[in-house]
């Protein structure tokens, strides 16, 4: 097996890509997901990753999540070298450094809003007692609070994503990454969102990594990343 090596982060890249490849071992024969990807990420960007279904944006953004790890070259994120590290540690770099945005939202179903952006907090602190700083989150992203206390399917689509946007944050996490954010949203409602992402990239710095299929969305980014057959375009 390939060794991990030391993968030095200067101080404005937060993520670094070098030569890294992902195959996935199926019975059919291997599936090679990316192939020597090289890419930086610097702190403060916002970033949109396109391209064709199972061209790897996927995995791309996995990887960068720490729910994968590279079967050969390198990932350093936050100055650590993600290869070789424990499970524990994996789980440790995402609950305080990454929050995550999906398509279908991921809210628990039987959790109000409030309960769900709460949740993540006791994992991180073992206290209950946080409730202020969810109820901060919950009204900066513009959810009224009439809806704290309702659960996920009493919601609309929109207000839903702004509850798990909220929950993405409650960590203060220095990077977000969203997976499709407006996929299953209106275009006005898409458009809402997209507005708070922008400016918590502007206003709040955070670095945000987004993957989409539309090139309207894709203009709120700084920079598009095109993967095609797992190479980086």
């Amino acid at each position: 097996m390939e060794e991990a090596i030391n993968l030095e982060c200067d101080g404005d890249t937060i993520i670094r890509f070098r030569e890294v490849t992902k195959v996935y071992p199926l019975p059919g024969g291997d599936v090679v997901a990316l192939d020597k990807v090289s890419l930086d990420i610097g702190k403060g960007d916002f970033i949109a990753i396109m391209g064709p279904s199972g061209s790897g944006k996927s995995t791309l953004l996995n990887l960068m999540g720490c729910l994968d790890t590279p079967t050969a070259g390198n990932l350093c994120i936050k100055g650590r070298n993600i290869r070789g590290m424990s499970d524990e540690d994996l789980t440790i770099l995402r609950r305080d450094y990454l929050g995550f945005i999906f398509q279908q939202f991921n809210l628990l179903p039987l959790l109000t809003a409030l309960e769900n952006v709460q949740y993540p907090l006791i994992l991180k602190t073992g206290s209950r007692e946080c409730l202020d700083r969810c109820k901060e989150v919950l009204e900066a992203m513009d959810l009224d609070e009439t809806l704290f206390s309702h659960k996920p399917s009493e919601l609309s689509g929109g207000q839903q994503q702004r509850v798990a946007i909220a929950r993405a944050l409650v960590n203060d996490p220095e990077i977000l990454l969203a997976d499709e954010p407006t996929g299953n949203l209106d275009s006005k409602t898409g458009a809402a969102i997209m507005h708070l992402l922008d400016d918590l990239n502007r206003n709040r710095g955070k670095t945000i990594i987004m993957v989409t299929h539309d090139p309207s969305i894709a203009e709120y980014a700084h920079r598009v990343i095109r993967i095609v057959d797992g190479k980086i375009s």
